[in-house]
């Protein structure tokens, strides 16, 4: 869709056991009507090969900074992760002074 190639499936990373579960196996039963039909196009991507699901452990999940409110320092060590942060010793801060 944006042109650019992909080579081998897509990693998705989820902190949901139970969504891990229910995209990767097909004998999951989904008792509600809207899940069903959402899991549907995973289920058939992931059988497909074109996707893959995997759990990732809360800590590290880096879509949390997105979608939670989180603590100053956890916000801060996901946005690390993402960010390109540029440290400052104090022996060049003197040098420029």
């Amino acid at each position: 869709m944006f042109g650019v190639p992909l080579e081998g499936p897509v990693n998705t990373f989820c902190d949901n056991a139970s969504v891990v579960t229910n995209a990767t196996d097909p004998a999951s039963t989904l008792k509600k009507k809207h899940n069903s039909i959402a899991y549907h196009k995973i289920r058939e991507a992931v059988a497909a090969g074109t996707i893959r699901i995997a759990w990732v452990n809360s800590n590290k999940n880096l879509a949390d900074m997105l979608t939670k409110p989180l603590s100053g320092p956890k916000l801060h060590g996901l946005c690390e992760k993402v960010l390109y942060l540029h440290q400052v010793s104090d022996e060049s801060a003197q040098q420029t002074n």
